[in-house]
């Protein structure tokens, strides 16, 4: 038995689950919010039981020994010898990485490369690497990438048509994201059916407040909806998705705003929050259509067109489609998003149980019988697949 961190470090947050493999027993779960500030929160969850405290909180070093003492005082662990391996969510590993990798002086050297096409997120994933290196030297760290799953595109997939030179110098081209949630919801369903993953043909639609789709065959990733960066694809609660790229001049010209400027826009004010002017939270905006405000159900619709758009894209491309599997927060937890874009899918001969489509976050299939389409529910779980990674990666199995 062996106690494994799984970890996704943000600009200010932590987020954390401690579980002992290979029973994928949670012990705790919690994150560190608002690293940086005198009024940090830290929420713990353990036995059901949430606590959280507002306590100051420098860096993210600080919290990660903030972390590990609390778990020895909780007795959660005896000791920090108890923790075999920490692994570590890192959402751009380019090219280079096809696979998951324990972390060495290299790798951490070729993540920091590819922090230009991840500058938001690639910083804070290596400061969350160096903080538990530091805090617990000699314990094996792997880095699980968003990407890596993505890797088995083909060219005519991953390719944009720019000048060539630009995909070959900058390392432009579509990366995607969301892997291991796609990874873990895909090998989960082919589990639950009983047919072996290399047998089937797989759309998986993580929707949350980022959102992205995947077109799996035989076990293998061949498209995504996100690009170089999750910008790309359907319209998610800030991001707009793909857009005409002449917007970016346009808007820039007409308000007089730079580049970054309308970028900052279109990440952090479009979409659900953009079109509806309301909010991001897709829970606010379904009370908001139900009570007849048009722009709310607006925001949802464009949605839901863009998604059914990738849906039948990769139907064609699939050579057909056997399972279409619901995950991540909105796809788990919103009977409406799920009836109206199988709604949408008459064509394809996808039936949905309205009964079965009510249920929340838990496993479930949500297809008639005479479904042409199995459709699936299937809550993912990111931190078991990283814990699962630093298990096999540093040879604990």
């Amino acid at each position: 038995m062996h106690k494994i961190m799984a970890v996704n470090a943000g600009s200010s947050s932590l987020k954390f689950k401690l579980l002992n493999m290979p029973t994928e027993e949670i012990i705790s779960e919690g994150v560190i919010e608002r690293i940086g500030a005198d009024d940090a929160y830290y929420t713990i969850k353990t036995d059901g039981v949430k606590q959280k405290q507002v306590l100051p909180i420098k860096n993210h070093s600080e919290a990660v020994t903030i972390l590990l003492n609390d778990l020895v005082d909780r007795e959660m662990v005896a000791s920090l010898s108890e923790i075999k391996g920490v692994g570590h969510r890192i959402v751009q590993g380019g090219s280079y990485f096809t696979d998951s990798a324990l972390v060495t002086p290299q790798v951490i050297d070729i993540i920091r490369d590819y922090c230009s096409l991840a500058p938001l997120h690639n910083p804070a994933n290596l400061i969350g690497i160096e903080s538990f290196m530091a805090a617990m030297p000699g314990v094996p760290n792997v880095a699980v990438f968003d990407t890596s799953f993505h890797s088995t595109m083909a060219e005519e997939a991953f390719m944009y048509a720019i000048p060539y030179e630009w995909s070959t110098k900058y390392k432009i081209r579509k990366y995607g994201f969301h892997g291991t949630s796609h990874k873990y919801v895909s090998q989960k369903v082919a589990e639950v059916i009983g047919i072996p993953i290399e047998n089937l043909r797989i759309i998986t639609l993580h929707i949350g407040n980022g959102a992205s789709l995947a077109a799996i065959k035989n076990g293998k990733c061949i498209d995504t909806s996100m690009g170089l960066t999750p910008l790309e694809g359907v319209p998610m609660g800030t991001r707009s998705g793909n857009i005409d790229p002449t917007i970016v001049e346009f808007i820039s010209n007409k308000e007089h705003m730079t580049t970054a400027q309308v970028l900052n826009y279109l990440n952090k004010r479009s979409g659900y929050l953009g079109v509806s002017g309301l909010s991001n939270d897709s829970r606010d905006l379904e009370e908001e259509a139900k009570n007849g405000n048009l722009r709310a159900k607006l925001a949802f619709d464009i949605q839901y067109k863009r998604v059914v758009d990738y849906i039948g894209s990769y139907f064609v491309y699939l050579g057909g489609l056997d399972v279409l599997v619901f995950t991540a927060g909105i796809g788990e937890n919103s009977p409406l998003f799920r009836k109206e874009i199988v709604k949408r899918l008459g064509a394809l001969g996808v039936e949905l149980d309205e009964d079965a489509n009510l249920t929340r976050g838990k496993i479930k299939e949500i297809s008639t019988r005479e479904s042409k389409v199995r459709v699936f529910v299937i809550p993912t779980d990111e931190e078991l697949m990283i814990a699962r990674d630093t298990v096999r990666l540093a040879g604990l199995s």
